[in-house]
């Protein structure tokens, strides 16, 4: 079910006649309270079982095909006026998935998630291109990111980077943890390492240029 629906909103979205988004709010209206409900059951479970520690495991799968779907929400949320609940979630209740980024779970799936929160962090941009700087006419998207902007800093106070694995075997962002074995060649995912970097960048510009005071700023 996770599958079809990704790819059907993928199809409307790569459409270049259909009227998009009249159909895409007839498609997920019905849809809204469930995917919401799905998120929260979903992804405040707890993943520190052997199930989510290989990514062949279906209880990997299942998520990994709950991310696709909500990267094809976050894809969608352009072409409404005003976004829908289920595609705003992915913002307001961004600590879920900080917290499952730094649990026990496959590196695939942790760093599917962090180039999730990359494309998140990086939206505002991606919407300004399309029609100009709107947040003042917007203010679901303001809210939004002013939401996930603070989630991220607070995470990051709280020493959440040095939980989170820079390869599938070698280093932590902290720099300290060595790989099993003692193989300190393997090197760091300079992905990964890009994406994280530039979620807590623009998570701080935005702060500084909303509604942060000038106590916060300093």
């Amino acid at each position: 079910c996770l599958w079809t629906l990704t790819t059907i909103i993928k199809d409307i979205l790569k459409d270049k006649v259909l009227p998009k988004a009249g159909i895409l709010k007839k498609l997920l209206a019905p849809l809204d309270a469930v995917l919401e409900g799905f998120y929260n059951s979903i992804l405040f479970h707890h993943f520190d079982s052997h199930h989510y520690t290989s990514p062949y495991s279906e209880a990997a799968n299942n998520l990994i095909s709950f991310i696709d779907l909500l990267e094809a929400l976050l894809a969608s949320r352009i072409e409404l006026e005003l976004p829908l609940r289920c595609q705003r979630v992915l913002f307001l209740k961004v600590s879920y998935v900080l917290n499952l980024i730094s649990s026990s779970i496959h590196y695939l799936i942790k760093k599917k998630f962090i180039m999730l929160l990359k494309k998140c962090i990086l939206y505002k941009s991606r919407e300004d291109a399309k029609s100009g700087s709107l947040l003042l006419q917007n203010p679901s998207l303001c809210e939004d990111m002013l939401a996930l902007s603070d989630a991220v800093l607070q995470t990051v106070t709280l020493t959440w980077l040095n939980r989170i694995p820079l390869s599938e075997k070698a280093s932590y962002f902290g720099g300290s943890e060595a790989a099993p074995g003692g193989d300190t060649q393997a090197g760091s995912d300079q992905t990964v390492l890009r994406a994280l970097s530039l979620v807590v960048l623009k998570a701080l510009e935005f702060k500084f240029q909303n509604s942060a005071t000038e106590a916060e700023n300093k």
